[in-house]
């Protein structure tokens, strides 16, 4: 799936491709895992623990109504009122979600999602994407990205 073709140098040492090839699997695995830890918070309705996997300020991007590009900044207050929206804060939640991690660097992922979630007995499909950076304390969610949600906004 990654086709690496970059040599690098940490602490001096150069790494070849097979080691860049290695710490982007390894770090692949690592967001696949955030993403199994995140969706179990979001049908568990933990809406605080959701808010502790972000490094805010998030940016959010999206459309407006007349179908431009808007962009904003959500610090945790915010985005726990938006999940609360969205999410429901305990309501019945499923989601099958698909997902394409992309790398731009070992700390930085581009994940395009398309998923289907169920809230209380509705569904609904969505493609998504979320930036995750790697902090010293793991992964985190920066940037969130989708279409539709200039009312959140």
């Amino acid at each position: 799936m990654y086709d690496v073709k970059f040599t690098r140098h940490q602490n001096g040492e150069e790494m070849h491709e097979n080691t860049a090839e290695a710490e982007l699997s390894t770090g692949r695995e690592e967001v696949l895992a955030w993403f199994d830890r995140y969706d179990r918070l979001v049908a568990a309705g933990d809406l605080d623990a959701m808010a502790d996997m972000a490094a805010f300020p998030l940016n959010e991007v999206t459309d407006d109504a007349d179908g431009f590009g808007i962009a904003g900044s959500c610090d945790r207050q915010k985005f726990l009122r938006q999940m609360r929206e969205v999410v429901g804060g305990g309501a019945d939640v499923t989601m099958q979600s698909t997902r394409q991690p992309t790398f731009l660097s070992p700390a930085l992922c581009f994940v395009v999602t398309d998923t289907t979630f169920t809230v209380d007995g509705h569904e609904q499909q969505m493609r998504y994407g979320d930036l995750l950076m790697r902090t010293p304390e793991g992964w985190r969610f920066q940037t969130m990205v989708a279409g539709g949600w200039h009312g959140q906004m």
